[in-house]
């Protein structure tokens, strides 16, 4: 499909792509909706904790965060309220190695292809509920992870997954890191990342884990690329963090996508290059469908209502699995 026409109208005092991305991160106030949370364990006898909010729908969504994130963000308790109050579908928050609020047991984390701990969830639904159908919906690193399984998969998608979402999403690992290295926020934006992932790696060394790592060199990085060299990269196999970048980056597979997909990237998102809006992708797969509003930034979409910022992209998505349901 073509790009098509995006609706997203905000204030004129929101088009900054800079303020779109702060604001929701360090200010927005969402409220938890009920869930129950699940433990599951990993075929190498590591766990993911799971948070699933139930309407008795027939229909479940599957939440994927970004880098850091975690069932509790702000963005995926925004999300799971607007389909909790409509009552359009179930959902599950799946949070990924270490993001829980407790760490993981082995030395690996997650990153942006590790599509297996995805397979482990959906293969945990089909096993233990009678979902009719389901969606993925993937934010930021969450939305790479969704696309590069569902181009993986191909026609061997199981049957039950029908549609899925993915929002601000840095289809190019490489040119993304080196967009945000490029802004005048870097400092801000690398730094409210990488403070918990040192973090991370510094609390399983304690544990007795990656006692190979150096402990002062870890709390001096600063730069994701060399984290990833130093850590993500060997920790998950890769040769190197260019090796990891090449070779997790889901802009290759978007082509084999089977799914209705809607993609939503902001011209102004502060983390997105040019070749991260699949343009080309978009118009030879008729399952893309590609909207690129003007603002937005990194996962914010504000508009006024009500005297209240309110959250386009939580709409947006509800809608579109309702047209291609």
């Amino acid at each position: 499909m073509p790009v098509i026409e995006s609706k997203f109208k905000a204030s004129k005092f929101l088009h900054n792509g800079h303020f779109q991305t702060i604001y929701p991160y360090f200010f927005r106030k969402v409220k938890a909706s009920p869930y129950k949370r699940i433990r599951i364990q990993t075929p190498d006898h590591d766990f993911l904790d799971l948070d699933l909010t139930q309407n008795g729908s027939s229909h479940l969504v599957i939440l994927s965060h970004g880098l850091e994130g975690s069932s509790d963000a702000k963005y995926i308790r925004g999300i799971t309220n607007h389909f909790y109050q409509n009552k359009s579908c179930d959902v599950l928050a799946w949070n990924y190695r270490g993001c829980s609020g407790e760490l993981n047991h082995s030395e690996r984390f997650y990153h942006a292809s590790a599509i297996e701990d995805l397979e482990t969830v959906i293969h945990y639904v089909q096993k233990n509920y009678s979902y009719k159908s389901i969606s993925l919906i993937g934010f930021s690193l969450g939305g790479n992870l969704t696309a590069f399984y569902l181009g993986s998969k191909g026609k061997s998608l199981p049957s039950e997954i029908q549609s899925s979402v993915l929002i601000s999403t840095p289809f190019s690992l490489h040119e993304s890191i080196q967009k945000i290295k490029s802004s005048s926020l870097a400092p801000l934006y690398s730094e409210t990342f990488l403070k918990t992932m040192r973090q991370k790696v510094l609390e399983k060394q304690k544990k007795g884990l990656l006692k190979h790592l150096d402990t002062q060199y870890i709390k001096s990085l600063t730069c994701f690329t060399k984290f990833d060299e130093y850590v993500t990269a060997p920790l998950h196999g890769f040769k190197s963090a260019q090796d990891y970048y090449q070779k997790s980056s889901s802009i290759k597979l978007l082509d084999n996508i089977q799914v209705p997909t809607l993609i939503v990237q902001a011209k102004d998102d502060p983390f997105m290059p040019h070749s991260c809006f699949p343009i080309k992708q978009a118009k030879r797969n008729k399952n893309l469908f590609l909207e690129v509003p003007e603002t937005g930034g990194h996962l914010g979409f504000m508009t006024v209502k009500n005297q209240s910022f309110d959250f386009w992209f939580e709409k947006r998505a509800c809608e579109f699995l309702e047209e291609v349901a």
